[in-house]
């Protein structure tokens, strides 16, 4: 397995495939209705303009496994260092413990763009990564009950955090 930079035009049909079952299959997206390649160009362009990298695991064969990335917080400038990060493995990869290798690169990346704080926001019923976040040192810092709604029921969200000891000279403006 090997980490690589993902791209629009190398993996955004992966990357959508991903995203697709995980909206129709499950809560890990609070999504109702599938993506399209034209969403998938727009989100690849939205990740480049902001410098957010998008990393994922391919195996031997160069088969997009699963990917992990990160954008925007908030809308407000003083949110500048803090990212929320989202992680997707393909239905054929999963629990095969390439989430935590994929989010140790994605902390990585963070540090040395120099964030100050990762935020997940996760269905509260994902207990596989809830479990995973509190691995790696995130905490738990709330959780939003009935936030959505999807396959007829209301969804808690947790939210969980890792707080990381950069940038080194933080500045207003």
């Amino acid at each position: 397995m090997k980490f690589v930079p993902c791209s629009y035009e190398a993996h955004g049909e992966a990357i959508l495939a991903i995203l697709n079952d995980v909206i129709r299959h499950s809560t890990a997206l609070y999504d109702y209705h599938p993506r399209s390649m034209a969403n998938m160009k727009s989100w690849f362009d939205t990740k480049a303009q902001g410098n957010y990298p998008v990393i994922g695991i391919e195996n031997d064969e160069g088969t997009l496994m699963g990917f992990a990335t990160y954008g925007r917080f908030r809308e407000q400038p003083a949110f500048k260092y803090t990212v929320e990060h989202s992680l997707y493995l393909h239905v054929d990869f999963r629990g095969r413990g390439l989430a935590k290798p994929l989010m140790v690169e994605l902390i990585a990346a963070a540090r040395a763009q120099g964030m100050h704080v990762l935020m997940g926001a996760i269905d509260a019923e994902n207990t596989g990564s809830i479990a995973l976040h509190q691995k790696l040192g995130f905490t738990h810092n709330g959780t939003i009950r009935q936030a959505g709604f999807k396959f007829g029921r209301w969804l808690d969200l947790s939210l969980y955090q890792l707080i990381l000891p950069t940038p080194a000279a933080p500045c207003d403006g």
